[in-house]
């Protein structure tokens, strides 16, 4: 498989969107309640690492709560992170979150 054939799932079962690749899965964990969606865990393999497969999954949980008109409550410090590092994400934030 090719890094281009690689999705993002979006497991609503689990609640977590997924990438799996090479037998692994890096996932971001969530909870929706209301209008809020919160991104309580995310983990991507240290194999993962320099392919683009995290901020691959960051992007899939902000445009998720964008699709579904959610405020994002970034619980774990990785999705936390990634909005930090780009400004135009941060006016999906719930009004609670500092960057």
């Amino acid at each position: 498989m090719s890094e281009t054939d690689i999705k993002v799932h979006d497991n609503q079962d689990e609640s977590r969107l997924e990438i799996k690749a090479d037998g692994l899965f890096a996932v971001a964990e969530y909870e929706i309640t209301g209008d809020v969606i919160a991104f309580t865990h995310t983990l991507v393999p240290k194999e993962f690492g320099g392919r683009g497969y995290g901020t691959m999954l960051a992007a899939a949980c902000i445009e998720k709560a964008r699709k579904e008109n959610l405020k994002v409550l970034p619980e774990c410090s990785f999705i936390h992170a990634y909005m930090a590092r780009h400004p135009e994400t941060q006016s999906l934030a719930h009004s609670s979150v500092q960057f």
